[in-house]
């Protein structure tokens, strides 16, 4: 029986909002918000109704990774999503692998050294996680402060990024339901 889900067009719309809702954790309103922004476009029935198709739940899922794992507001969403479709590729699935990879070298380097071994263990680390970083000389002037973590901590290369707040409000004539 779940082998006909499989055999179904991903694209169709079937999933009511509150199904759609419950499926990726979030609330109606949260679904309503990404379509206001111009995130989403569900199908609509006859009597208005939203159909959320299982394209769409992906779509979801990834503007909520985005937003709740990386910190990017919804405009920076439009923009990442915007970009993908002008350059025909699946630029935020690569960005995601390569973070998880990141991820996962940083927790198996962190498992490999032990405490006791700090000498050489974050020179290690900083070869095994950031490698397009400078090139390390030895010399403790030339490293940055990322470089020179303490021997139980993941070296992490710096982020920049601005991060704007979005303060919702109602226009006269609006329903708050």
């Amino acid at each position: 029986m779940s082998d006909r889900r499989f055999l179904q067009d991903p694209g169709r719309p079937c999933f009511v909002i509150s199904v759609a809702a419950g499926m990726v954790h979030a609330h109606p309103r949260t679904l309503r918000i990404y379509e206001d922004e111009g995130l989403l476009a569900p199908a609509r029935t006859p009597t208005n109704i939203r159909l959320y198709s299982e394209n769409d739940i992906r779509r979801i899922l990834w503007i909520r990774r985005l937003t709740q794992e990386r910190g990017v507001n919804l405009a920076g969403v439009r923009l990442l999503f915007e970009l993908e479709e002008r350059l025909g590729t699946r630029i935020l699935e690569a960005l995601f692998d390569e973070a998880q990879a990141r991820q996962a070298r940083a927790a198996a380097v962190a498992l490999q050294d032990q405490p006791g071994d700090a000498s050489d263990s974050t020179d290690h680390r900083t070869a095994e996680v950031a490698p397009e970083g400078p090139s390390s000389d030895d010399s403790a002037t030339s490293r940055t402060p990322e470089q020179a973590a303490p021997a139980g901590f993941p070296v992490r290369q710096p982020i920049t990024r601005i991060v704007a707040t979005r303060v919702t409000t109602t226009r006269s004539g609006d329903s708050n339901d």
